[in-house]
């Protein structure tokens, strides 16, 4: 990560400059401010930092923190992304992108540790996070924790710990899972699931397909194409 600014292109235009020319315009003209599938800048930029995180775009990450702070995303929005990331790619892809996130709030003067956003007790949290994966997939979640170690698990660690916080709505974090698993891709069933969340809480298809247009520069075409199909399954079985 050394030399990495949260403001490379500059070089990149002096090294690579005709790749500079159309990536650049592609991602920050074509993709980001066509009328069809713009998005308001808190949305865009909680989907583009959840895509790199599931992609593992560290360089780009810092890149994209750097202009979602400017745009007016807040630390605590920025820090809910890299910390609900652990559920979906776990702690040893995390890691780096909670230091890059870190790094660039301090160089902005921001004074961590953040303001805490925990909602749940180590005594509450099962209970809470099982009512939450009601409150979003339905009754039959209900006491799902009974079924498997890894059902219990996502119960008190998954949902109680982290879908509890404050400082992101539901359809805020429901968004970024999807981003998560569509961008690091063979998760079919998983992305599937959560689209349907998605599409049950209010983030429509037609909304998820424009999240998932918006991060095609991060992610690429073939995973871009995967994500739209498992979207119009989803909205298919509505």
């Amino acid at each position: 990560m050394a030399g990495i600014t949260e403001q490379p292109n500059e070089r990149l235009k002096e090294t690579d400059p005709q790749f500079a020319e159309r990536m650049l315009h592609f991602a920050d003209v074509e993709v980001a401010r066509d009328p069809e599938t713009e998005l308001e800048p808190t949305t865009r930029y909680l989907a583009i930092l959840a895509t790199l995180l599931g992609c593992q775009g560290a360089d780009e990450f810092r890149i994209q923190l750097g202009r979602a702070l400017d745009a007016g995303l807040t630390p605590v929005q920025a820090k809910e992304v890299v910390h609900q990331a652990v559920d979906y790619l776990g702690i040893g892809r995390v890691r780096p992108f909670l230091a890059i996130t870190n790094e660039v709030l301090e160089a902005r003067g921001v004074a961590l540790p953040l303001p805490d956003q925990t909602t749940t007790t180590m005594e509450n949290r099962l209970e809470a996070g099982n009512a939450k994966q009601v409150e979003l997939f339905g009754e039959g979640m209900d006491k799902s924790y009974e079924r498997s170690k890894v059902n219990y698990w996502l119960a008190d660690n998954c949902f109680g710990d982290y879908y509890t916080r404050t400082g992101l709505t539901n359809l805020q974090r429901e968004m970024i899972t999807f981003c998560y698993l569509a961008a690091q891709g063979s998760v079919e069933p998983q992305l599937l699931a959560h689209t349907k969340a998605n599409i049950a809480l209010g983030n429509t298809a037609d909304f998820l397909r424009t999240v998932v247009l918006q991060n095609l520069p991060y992610i690429g075409y073939p995973r871009t194409l995967s994500a739209l199909r498992i979207v119009a399954e989803a909205d298919k079985a509505k």
